[in-house]
């Protein structure tokens, strides 16, 4: 007999163990707390599980956690981590879960702690004894900054699933495809002087100027030149999201910085797409010998590619009741893709919540998912 939390109880401890994931030190929490529980409420089903470190993460740990004997079998997969909060804008504690008008708030309730007391919830009753091939739980760190830990544990190979699901927030549809994520920062160095003199410096304003001329000319290069009609921005876009430089306005500017973020479509590599950006940029590099710098503002994220057609999308599709769709924002798929599976991602609550303060999971997302795990395990280990 189970003695494992009630599925709130379960909510709520998660809640309550931060777990905040930020690439400032400062801001940066361990994500101990969570995996132990995690670990702890596993073994107590039967799982055998691992914690491993991830290198460069700030000695953080991915949990991998296995039953069942065999090959293939399926993954469920989703990050322990959170995103930072903002600080005065929550009506209640972020790490303090409360019930109010059927939902349940908290940092983490629906991206996507919650996802893993579901899991364990469908767990409960399974019968284990009867699995032809494994279950496996995956609990990654980093994936709201690096993704380090989902990159570790692919390049581990610990594991050669048939399907994997990774239960972020997509109100239980199941998604097969979404954009990568790159980030880069310009900046330009120029030479401060008074302003009543410009041929004694350099305008960084000014040379920034013809760099987002040139980045202009690259966006519109990218939405006329790729397309994939499956998205509902079906080109790969560019957003130019900070900028700044100068001090004064009797100051020629000597230093300007403009961060821009760059959404890939599948297919495209990031390395091509940092190869454009300095392709477009090499006439006024030339210009202004090593005024002009690029570089990362932290680590990318892949495009995913999976298919419509493919037997599991089908399966699910049809066991969720919804149909397979597309997004834009980006997850863990192309690195738990790159173990050989077929990869889809599904799970309770909807993206509009994630990243936002107050938030929540409505309570009529809890027994669907519950049985919808079910299922998915039952087709994939048992049947």
């Amino acid at each position: 007999m189970s003695t494992l939390p009630d599925l709130k109880s379960c909510f709520t401890q998660l809640i309550a163990a931060p777990s905040v994931s930020a690439l400032d030190a400062e801001d940066d929490m361990s994500n101990h707390a969570v995996i132990n529980l995690l670990q702890n409420w596993f073994s107590e089903l039967g799982f055998d599980c691992e914690t491993p470190t991830v290198e460069d993460s700030r000695n953080k740990q991915n949990l991998i956690a296995r039953i069942g004997q065999g090959s293939g079998g399926l993954l469920l997969a989703g990050h322990t981590d959170t995103v930072p909060f903002d600080e005065g804008r929550w009506s209640q504690s972020p790490f303090e879960m409360i019930e109010k008008d059927n939902r349940w708030y908290g940092l983490g309730t629906c991206d996507m702690k919650g996802f893993f007391a579901l899991v364990l919830e469908a767990l409960k009753d399974m019968p284990f004894d009867q699995f032809k091939r494994p279950l496996t739980i995956f609990a990654s760190a980093d994936e709201e900054t690096t993704m380090s830990g989902a990159k570790a544990f692919a390049d581990s190979k610990a594991v050669a699933p048939d399907y994997a699901v990774i239960g972020e927030p997509t109100s239980l549809k199941p998604v097969y495809m979404h954009k990568g994520h790159l980030a880069q920062g310009i900046r330009v160095i120029g030479r401060s002087g008074h302003s009543s003199d410009p041929a004694r410096g350099l305008n960084a304003i000014e040379v920034m100027h013809k760099v987002i001329s040139q980045l202009m000319k690259l966006k519109q290069h990218l939405s006329e030149n790729y397309r994939e009609d499956a998205f509902t921005v079906p080109y790969p876009t560019m957003n130019f999201g900070h900028i700044h430089g100068g001090d004064a306005a009797n100051r020629i500017c000597g230093c300007c910085d403009l961060h821009i973020d760059i959404r890939p479509l599948p297919g495209m590599e990031l390395a091509e797409l940092e190869l454009m950006v300095l392709n477009y940029l090499s006439d006024i590099s030339k210009e202004y010998p090593g005024s002009i710098s690029v570089s990362t503002l932290y680590p990318g994220a892949e495009s995913f590619a999976g298919k419509a057609d493919n037997p599991w999308t089908k399966l699910v599709a049809e066991l969720s009741g919804n149909e397979a769709e597309v997004v834009n924002y980006s997850t863990e798929a192309p690195y738990i893709n790159k173990l050989g599976c077929q990869t889809l991602v599904l799970g309770p609550g909807s993206i509009n919540q994630a990243h936002q303060p107050d938030e929540f999971i409505g309570l009529e997302y809890l027994t669907p998912t519950v049985e919808l795990i079910k299922k998915m395990i039952y087709h994939a280990c048992i049947k």
